[in-house]
């Protein structure tokens, strides 16, 4: 089932730095949404005051209209939340199979005593993670590389093991931070197509942080602008593409009024 997501005047300051000022916006379930903007805009710290990374100064997040600011990661992943990162942290050194099952802790019974015993409901879970693991590898057309160590791996395969892993704790939403970043055009193609399936298979709500506009023009329903920080407007990709005041934070006043 796929969950609803719900920002209210969401702030995040360091010191005397005003990081976000009062963002507000609500994901229906099933929606793909974007987060959009020029860099240093805050769209990766509004991502990590909802994923638990950041605590905001002030404002809620819920989800299904549970208040969850200020929650822990793996509390967040018991509402059904799950993330990538711009930049993959996989261990290198471990298979891709045993990467994506990082991805399992949320679902595993009992507690670390129990996994450590390795008491038989555990050993069976794992068998059941580790058969589900291979067959979303599959699923994403990485079935072939699950034995062999990730580095052996490219920079754009990396991204499709950690959306992976993600889709191994089973989310009902799923935020998914320049999935498209460093990406050939092609593997551009087959992500948006990936993302579509998410939500028409599994149901899943999806926000995406990304700087590619083809790849948001194509995949969303609606997308939040944001600069400096504060949410500049909402609406579909083609109104904000066509919004002078998008168009100026993106490429400076200067250059808007040679536009116009």
């Amino acid at each position: 089932m796929a969950a609803e997501l719900a920002l209210q005047d969401m702030s995040l300051q360091f010191g005397g730095i005003k990081v976000l000022q009062e963002v507000s916006f609500t994901v229906e379930p099933g929606q793909i949404f974007g987060l959009v903007g020029p860099n240093g805009a805050g769209k990766t710290s509004l991502f990590n005051c909802i994923s638990g990374h950041y605590r905001p100064t002030s404002g809620s997040v819920r989800i299904d209209g549970t208040q969850v600011q200020g929650a822990r990661p793996a509390t967040l992943a018991r509402h059904g939340l799950a993330r990538t990162f711009q930049h993959p942290a996989l261990q290198l050194h471990e298979t891709v199979l045993e990467n994506v099952l990082l991805g399992a802790h949320s679902r595993l019974p009992g507690g670390p005593l129990e996994w450590s015993l390795r008491l038989p409901r555990t050993r069976r879970a794992e068998k059941e993670l580790r058969a589900e693991a291979l067959e979303l590898l599959e699923r994403n057309g990485l079935g072939w590389a699950a034995h062999l160590p990730a580095d052996e791996l490219s920079h754009g395969l990396h991204k499709g093991v950690e959306l992976c892993r993600a889709l191994l704790m089973k989310p009902e939403l799923l935020l998914l931070d320049e999935p498209a970043a460093g990406l050939p055009h092609s593997e551009v193609e087959q992500l948006i197509a990936t993302v579509r399936r998410l939500r028409a298979d599994d149901g899943i709500t999806v926000v995406v942080v990304e700087h590619h506009m083809g790849l948001i023009a194509a995949l969303t329903d609606r997308v939040v602008v944001l600069d400096h920080g504060a949410k500049l407007m909402e609406g579909t990709a083609a109104e904000a593409q066509s919004d002078p005041r998008v168009i100026e934070a993106y490429i400076g006043k200067d250059a808007a009024d040679d536009v116009a």
